[in-house]
């Protein structure tokens, strides 16, 4: 190594150009580089969904789940099954085991799935794919006072516009230059998935009446063959002439409503024909499903905007807004209105520019610490290594999965002090050489090479604190690991560029100069420089020395602070969040009334709760005298916003419904999110039946506070634990919006029995149930594709004859024989109320109760632990064979933290061997390590003195702090292990190695301290969710300085005494 540096130092040529590589290589990348407000989230699940149309909850329980649950359960690397069945629907999540590859384990699901034989008749092809959730980027509200069909025709429009959106050609002249330059390195939007929602999907239903069909002797089922007949495609084979191959084929599908009524469903002796427009009615309209949805009050389709794969969320957001500017208006209508809605770019933006506004900022307060302390010329070559290390994290990205987002940004951040500490140190040995009057061309390398072991070292034990953060399960650990894949690599470049680059740039000073006549910033240096030594000489050697002889009591005093942080830590003095309160500029209020309630009566609680959200709006004003309601979202039949971020469909249903909410930002309106709901919830006022009304902002929180999920076999037990545990955590102050999902469904006529009468006409069960839904539900005769949408064509009874209790009554049902019977003479029904959906894990029934807790009246902690001691810790005795487990923020919580407290140990250990070899000492390594407990204590402080509670992004910087707080410790002892016998005795040893040491401390404490200040003074609410961890490193590395320069002399005399006194007994 000793050769290389002396001949890097010699060659700045060759430095310089390696310098450049990096530069260039970084800056190439960064606009290759996908930008995104979160990183993608890998669910390691994979989803089996099976539709069963028509059947309840428990018939898809039975004919679906535990068939699939029973297929699958020797399939290797299964971690977690969890099965719902819901209305005409079967899902099953099947969670992967760590170490297992997803599409593997699919494949083998696939596998086992298609040779299932036995699901019921009626039930469609099962699919799998892999769990993801869809990354949005906006919507699009396409409004115009049209009809349903109409306005659902023009979002088609629209969504189609987008998915076939080609750039509009760059502008002559320089601009035109500057975008065709811009485009080269970042490419052009591709948007490759646009989709509609909050509409109903289309249908044809071919109506016949009772009427119709007793009047002509003709039942469903003759009328339905009669379409699959006629209406059909069919390959018929080939002809191998001599001139060639001919394709033989019917072509006969119908796909509008003339064709369907042309079909011919009898022929009579004399040749008349009975047309399907003779007995049927074709409607081309919608599913028989109800959804309404009005943006700012009027009537909307939404199109939902997505990202996929690498692409970059800024160019699709701009993709988008150049087709609305300059192609959408020669495409519509005149009347049509399109606003932008939930955009995610403008957040991913803002968002950006704060970092890198802080970044920037911090890099300013750097260069001038180093300034300040260092000739400006020195201060300079340290400060080049910031970009030149950065540059090699960002080339690096593209091969580590790592893309452009709030988490990666923040660890540029986070590492902008930390990046200069090797440089620093080397910096200022080579310096203190010129000081001495050694030529810089000497200085350069056989100073870089004096503390080229340490800082070698000291950068491997930075790189080993934040190893805790990689390999981490649940939703988290797909976030953490942005910041080690941004901060190794950085710092690994930072020590490539302080032992190559550095030294060639350093032996190119002047030599020390004590020339009075230089320039004002020479001479405040001077100035500066010149106070800390006299600080140094006057001040802290002197006060070392007393702490040297005193140094049982600076321990004592140490260790009394440490345990009093410790003991407001324990004693909840300062309480934990597992995710810091950050706020939202979106609120959402989620409705769901009794299952079977009349659409009506939903749409209207609906407008209520839209018009109760407007006058709040109206009542507050922005900084601009604007209300601070910017746009409102109102759905009934559906929930697109509330699940839109979530895996799955959009649930739809009569008795559900929203209202979202956009805020104006939260620097310009007086109000909080919080108390906007607050003031809501209070004009909405009491909704008559409601089964559950919750609030919550969209902060990319976990979830609720509470999610419980008790599972067992026995039904009965479940659901008397499940209402145990809801009356229990109704009584804790501070808990809200309490919901399980143990609700009843839609009524039910169970048809079990047939009639004496009727077997002896010779009618079964499956019979009557099968002409029973197909006069209700209808028969499926065949699916045809229009356009991007596919299209299900029904034969059935026409809408009026499907109301009521009495339209059943009316049914006449065909025997074999050609008899046409009252159902009322031939089954016998009961009234019954099934479940509205029914939830599964590991093959057992479960439940799950959700809660949520208003911060500003208890801490979610604090409410768990005490729930936990009181209730759920006899919950098993008190219900034999009911276990439960938390879900959600509480579960992702509970596994971080206890895998990163983990690995957080390992790293320790890797942090002491990596010390231990450069100190060839078992023994001095404890000695360096003593500083982490107390740089701990620091951060604690940091956050008592920002009014901020812990929480794992508070961990997360402690975590990364235990590896650079050691660094100038290991410095300091390897300075002492080396001029030990230099010195008169040891005491003065360890007395000169704190003063010769003091700056190069000072500077990297200072340097990362001022590169994380400007996040730490930030007052933008989006930035709460990062201020935690920048608190704990900055706080606890200016404490963790006094630690290294008081108390790990103290230590150091103290092992020695230690020594001495085994020594003695032997």
């Amino acid at each position: 190594m000793q050769k290389t540096i002396h001949w890097f130092s010699k060659n700045h040529v060759t430095a310089n150009f390696v310098m450049l590589l990096v530069l260039v290589a970084g800056f190439t990348t960064w606009f290759k580089l996908k930008k995104e407000v979160f990183p993608n989230i890998s669910l390691d699940a994979v989803m089996i969904q099976v539709p069963f149309p028509n059947a309840t909850p428990e018939e898809v329980e039975d004919g679906i789940l535990l068939p699939l649950e029973d297929a699958i359960s020797d399939v290797d690397g299964i971690k977690r099954v969890t099965s719902t069945a819901a209305e005409s629907m079967g899902a099953v999540t099947v969670e992967v085991a760590t170490g297992y590859d997803v599409r593997e384990v699919m494949s083998d699901l696939k596998t086992k799935v298609d040779a299932i034989t036995n699901f019921p008749e009626k039930a469609e092809k099962a699919t799998l794919e892999e769990a993801r959730i869809d990354i949005q980027v906006m919507s699009i509200a396409v409004s115009a006072d049209v009809d349903e069909m109409t306005l659902r025709e023009i979002g088609e429009i629209v969504r189609d516009g987008l998915l076939d959106y080609k750039p509009s050609p760059p502008p002559e002249g320089f601009a035109g230059a500057k975008e065709k330059l811009m485009r080269m390195l970042r490419g052009t939007a591709k948007i490759s998935k646009a989709t509609l929602t909050a509409v109903r999907p289309y249908e044809i239903s071919i109506e016949v009446s009772e009427e119709t069909l007793r009047s002509h002797q003709l039942s469903l089922q003759e009328v339905a063959d009669a379409v699959r007949r006629t209406s059909l495609d069919l390959p018929s084979g080939s002809i191998r002439t001599s001139a060639g191959e001919v394709v033989i084929r019917a072509k006969g599908k119908r796909y509008t409503t003339k064709e369907f009524e042309d079909i011919v469903i009898t022929t009579q002796p004399d040749g008349s024909q009975l047309l399907l427009r003779d007995v049927a009615s074709v409607v081309d309209g919608f599913e028989d499903v109800d959804i309404s949805s009005r943006f700012d009050g009027r009537r909307t389709v939404l199109v939902n905007v997505y990202r996929t794969g690498e692409q970059d969320t800024l160019l699709i957001a701009g993709g988008v807004r150049d087709y609305i500017e300059n192609i959408a208006p020669g495409q519509l209508p005149e009347g049509v209105k399109i606003e932008l809605w939930n955009d995610a770019s403008k957040l991913l933006d803002g968002r950006l520019s704060l970092l890198i506004r802080n970044g920037s900022t911090g890099l300013v307060f750097v260069f001038i610490v180093l300034a300040l302390f260092l000739r400006p010329s020195l201060a300079f070559l340290v400060a080049l290594g910031i970009p030149v290390s950065f540059a090699g994290g960002i080339w690096l990205m593209p091969e580590l999965g790592v893309s452009i987002n709030m988490i990666s940004l923040f660890a540029f951040i986070l590492v902008l002090g930390i990046v200069v500490d090797d440089a620093i140190i080397v910096g200022e040995n080579v310096y203190r050489r010129i000081q001495r009057g050694e030529h810089p061309r000497e200085a350069s390398w056989r100073g870089t090479h004096e503390v080229g072991t340490v800082v070698i070292f000291g950068v491997l034990t930075t790189v080993a604190a934040f190893t805790p953060m990689l390999g981490l399960s649940g939703v988290s650990g797909k976030i953490w690991p942005n910041i080690p894949l941004i901060v190794i690599p950085v710092l690994l470049f930072s020590l490539l560029q302080s032992k190559l680059v550095l030294p060639a740039h350093l032996a190119l000073l002047k030599p020390h100069s004590t020339d009075p006549n230089v320039g004002f910033i020479f001479r405040l240096q001077r100035k500066v420089a010149g106070g800390l030594e006299l600080f140094v000489e006057h001040v802290y050697r002197p006060a070392l020395l007393r702490c040297l002889r005193h140094r049982y009591t600076v321990w004592a005093t140490f260790i009394a602070m440490l345990m009093i942080v410790v003991g407001l830590v324990m004693g909840k003095w300062v309480p934990f969040e597992f995710m810091p309160k950050v706020e939202g500029d979106v609120v959402t209020a989620k409705l769901e009334m009794p299952v079977g309630v009349p659409f009506n009566t939903t749409e209207a609680e609906i407008m209520r709760m839209e018009k109760a959200a407007k006058t709040v709006g109206a009542r507050h004003k922005d900084i601009h005298g604007n209300p601070v309601s910017v746009h409102i979202l109102a759905s009934a039949g559906t929930q697109p916003f509330q699940t839109g971020f979530g895996v799955g469909r959009v649930p739809l249903g009569s008795n559900i419904g929203e209202v979202t909410v956009e805020l104006s930002a939260a620097a310009d309106r007086s109000i909080s999110a919080d108390a906007f709901i607050v003031e809501w919830r209070q004009e909405i006022g009491l909704i008559p039946g409601v089964v559950e009304l919750s609030f919550r902002q969209e902060t990319g929180a976990g979830g609720n506070a509470i999610d419980i999920e008790i599972s067992g076999r026995d039904r009965v037990m479940l659901e008397n634990a499940a209402k145990h545990i809801t009356d229990q955590i109704a009584g804790y102050s501070g808990v809200k919006d309490i919901s399980t999902d143990n609700r009843k469904g839609k009524r039910e006529l169970v048809f079990e029995e047939i009639s004496p009468a009727g077997k002896a006409m010779g009618f079964r069960l499956q019979s009557v149930a099968q002409q029973i839904r197909q006069s209700f539900y209808g028969e499926e005769v065949q699916r045809i594709q229009r356009g991007r949408d596919e299209l299900k064509v029904m034969v059935r009874y026409p809408a009026a004859e499907r109301r009521s209790i009495e339209n059943l009554e009316d049914v006449r049902l065909r025997s074999v024989s050609g008899e046409v019977v009252p159902l009322g003479e031939v089954a016998r029904s009961r009234p019954e109320r099934g479940p509205a959906s029914i939830h599964r894990v590991d093959r057992k029934r479960a439940i799950k109760i959700s809660a949520d807790v208003d911060r500003s009246r208890a801490n979610a902690n604090e409410v768990v632990d005490r729930f936990n001691r009181e209730v759920l810790e006899s919950l098993s005795s008190q219900f034999p064979g009911v276990s439960w487990d938390y879900l959600g923020e509480q579960k992702d919580q509970k596994d971080s933290m206890s895998e990163m407290s983990t690995k957080f140990i390992f790293a320790l250990l890797g942090i002491y061997i990596l010390m231990a070899i450069p100190l060839k000492s078992y023994i001095q390594p404890i000695i360096v390590m003593t500083v982490i407990p107390f740089g701990i204590v620091g951060a604690v402080v940091g956050h008592i003195v920002m009014g901020m509670d812990l929480s794992i992004m508070s961990m997360c910087g402690i975590i990364a702090l235990a590896g650079v707080v050691v660094n100038d410790s290991l410095v300091l002892v390897e300075y002492v292990n080396r001029h030990r016998k230099e010195e008169g005795t040891l005491i003065e040893a360890v007395r000169n190695a704190g003063a010769v040491r003091f700056r190069p401390i000072l500077l990297t404490s200072l340097t990362t301290f001022a590169g994380l200040m400007p996040m730490l003074v930030e007052t933008d609410m989006q930035a709460r969710f990062l201020i935690p961890m920048a608190v704990s490193l900055g706080f606890g590395i200016l404490f963790a300085t006094t630690i290294t320069l008081v108390l790990v002399p103290s230590v150091y005399m103290m092992m020695e005494d230690m020594k001495g006194l085994f020594r003695k007994m032997r």
